[in-house]
């Protein structure tokens, strides 16, 4: 949905509640839908996806970096989607898995959701998972092309850096492990060229970051809240 998401962030102030963009959405059709139940199902939707609600670290942050990275919207949207949905999240290694070129095969995404979730979904209902799956990796760059698909390398800006790494900081990740984690793995660059990332970003005052004896120390007093910090993990 990041059409939907870019005309609704469009149109509302960085600082709109959750009931000002499901006002938006609903009451002044700002996404352009035909009827009354097919707004109420976008405001759903993009509330499950998305939380479009400030008080949500990973909204807030990413609503934060959206204004000043345009280039990096395909992917900022698809962390936070990735975040807050699973079914979405079994799909990352049937795409990440593939190399450059390679053809997505969709049996083996649907087998993966298969063995995870049971006899959850019917057959009907996980080719229309596999099929949104699938839209959804081709609107953030990783796959290109329509009835085929084939794998694409993404190209993550500085802003987007920072939010993966953040990710994987409010996960309990700390040091080196931050530029290895899932949220990493999503941006298709090593763990040198994250690190040159993180000291643009850094540079942009976005984190803060130390090394020191080959180790390498990364910290969001920029990000994140107090409540925040003492809730996440292992947070200092």
């Amino acid at each position: 949905m990041l059409a939907e998401l870019r005309s609704l962030l469009d149109a509302a102030p960085p600082s709109a509640s959750r009931s000002v963009y499901r006002q938006l959405i609903v009451g002044e059709n700002c996404l352009g839908k035909r009827t009354i139940a097919t707004r109420k199902l976008s405001a759903q939707r993009l509330c499950e996806l998305y939380g479009l609600d400030p008080e949500i670290m990973l909204f807030r942050i990413m609503r934060r970096f959206w204004g000043r990275d345009e280039r990096g919207h395909p992917l900022l949207a698809l962390l936070v989607a990735l975040a807050r949905d699973p079914l979405l999240r079994l799909t990352a290694g049937s795409v990440l898995g593939l190399h450059v070129g390679e053809e997505l095969d969709r049996s083996r995404m649907t087998d993966v959701i298969r063995e995870n979730t049971g006899h959850r979904f019917n057959d009907s209902i996980l080719d229309k998972i596999v099929r949104n799956a699938a839209s959804s990796w081709t609107q953030s760059g990783h796959l290109a092309g329509k009835s085929r698909k084939l794998r694409r390398a993404v190209a993550p800006t500085y802003w987007v850096a920072a939010y993966a790494l953040v990710l994987g900081y409010a996960q309990g990740l700390r040091g080196e492990s931050l530029f290895q984690s899932f949220w990493a793995s999503v941006l298709d660059t090593g763990p040198d060229q994250l690190l040159q990332l993180a000291m643009d970003a850094k540079r942009a005052g976005l984190l803060d970051m130390k090394s020191a004896g080959g180790i390498t120390q990364l910290s969001f007093s920029q990000l994140l809240t107090d409540e925040e910090r003492r809730l996440i993990h292992g947070a200092s």
